[in-house]
């Protein structure tokens, strides 16, 4: 026992190195989310075997700069709408800097940990960017099966490059590009998302703060093999506070979303990106477009890399509230006006009184605990 208190302070890469037969106590699920939980592989698996089951729309973006625009439009407004995520194709960033920024991330958790610990965050400090493996207190008091590198990429004029990997030597080459390039797919998603609603073209993206100001911040997450992938998850249940976020990955699955009652694996399709609709989006469009509950399995054989890019809106100077156009006496306003930073503080409150219920044995089941799960992710 005081071999597995001891190895819980290590990177979980170090505990998945060191071949630990069970995994800490600090990284088992509560027993009402155990139920539902397994390996990533096998849960892909059944997915694809399951022809006639649920799955998360594939949406080919091409279709925007053809005849077929019309009705890729209206595929792209459903799947925010029904699913709230989305698998999109044909998404306008080079496939040879897909491939890049995957190389660099791997490089730079292909480096030993001591390594890598020259980039370690602080929280305590306020120093949020850098290399970590948790990020803040989990809704159900638990560590995730995850290490991680985060940190802001877009605009350039506000990333703090000093912060950024040197290792690999072409990191920030490649991911500036990646930044640049991603920048051009969230107008180009945000516009038609803007159409879907009745709205101009450019109205989310202003009211998100524009180019200036809305902020793109990645965090690649790291996911080790584990041996009890039965026990513990890579992240919780939560929906981003983001607008969108979109997320490449090694294709190694691991992503679910809750749909209709029930959890859905994602499949990995080749070329494509997941597109999640996020708090901030959800509120400005008044609860018609889904901000997704999702959670991250991990598996026993392969490590998981993902590149999740959060569109976050300023902290301050915007309000988010549902848009005007969209409130009506038949349809108001679902959701109160908060500023980005107030919206955050309102999850952590949130998620500090549903930890306490649970402290009081509060009777928590899976349906209603997954719904409250709702985790900061990033901030």
């Amino acid at each position: 026992m005081a071999a597995i208190t001891e190895a819980a302070g290590m990177r979980v890469e170090s505990l998945a190195q060191i071949g630990l037969a069970s995994i800490p106590t600090e990284y088992v699920r509560p027993e009402w989310e155990r139920t539902d939980i397994g390996d990533a592989l096998e849960a892909e698996r059944k997915s694809r075997a399951d022809a006639d089951g649920p799955q998360i729309p594939v949406v080919d973006l091409a279709g925007l700069d053809s005849r077929d625009a019309v009705a890729t439009a209206e595929a792209v407004r459903r799947a925010a709408e029904d699913w709230g995520v989305m698998h999109i194709v044909n998404h306008g960033v080079a496939a040879e800097v897909v491939e890049a920024v995957r190389r660099v991330g791997k490089g730079f958790f292909d480096l030993p940990v001591e390594r890598k610990e020259r980039y370690a965050n602080d929280w305590s400090a306020g120093r949020i960017a850098g290399y970590g493996s948790k990020l803040a207190e989990n809704a159900s008091g638990q560590r995730e099966w995850e290490d991680y590198f985060f940190h802001l990429v877009y605009p350039p004029e506000k990333a703090d490059q000093s912060v950024w990997p040197a290792e690999p030597a072409d990191y920030v080459e490649v991911t500036k590009e990646f930044a640049k390039q991603l920048r051009a797919v969230v107008s180009k998603m945000l516009a038609v998302l803007s159409q879907g609603l009745g709205l101009k073209e450019d109205r989310l993206e202003a009211e998100l703060g524009g180019e200036a100001d809305l902020l793109l911040q990645m965090k690649i997450n790291y996911y080790p093999v584990c041996p009890q992938p039965n026990l513990a998850l890579g992240v919780e249940a939560h929906t981003d506070v983001s607008s969108l976020t979109f997320i490449l990955h090694n294709m190694v699955p691991g992503l679910q979303v809750y749909h209709d009652g029930r959890w859905v694996t994602a499949q990995c399709h080749p070329g494509s990106m997941i597109v999640h609709v996020g708090d901030a989006l959800e509120i400005l469009s008044n609860g018609a477009y889904k901000s997704v509950l999702h959670r991250g399995l991990v598996n026993r054989e392969k490590v998981r890399i993902s590149w999740a890019v959060f569109c976050e809106p300023p902290r301050d100077t915007v309000v988010l509230r549902p848009l005007p156009d969209l409130v009506s006496d038949g349809n108001p306003a679902k959701f109160p006006a908060r500023t980005f930073a107030q919206h955050i503080e309102h999850k952590l409150f949130k998620k500090s009184q549903d930890q306490k219920k649970k402290n009081d044995n509060t009777t928590i089941t899976p349906a209603s605990a997954a719904a409250a799960a709702a985790v900061v992710a990033i901030n």
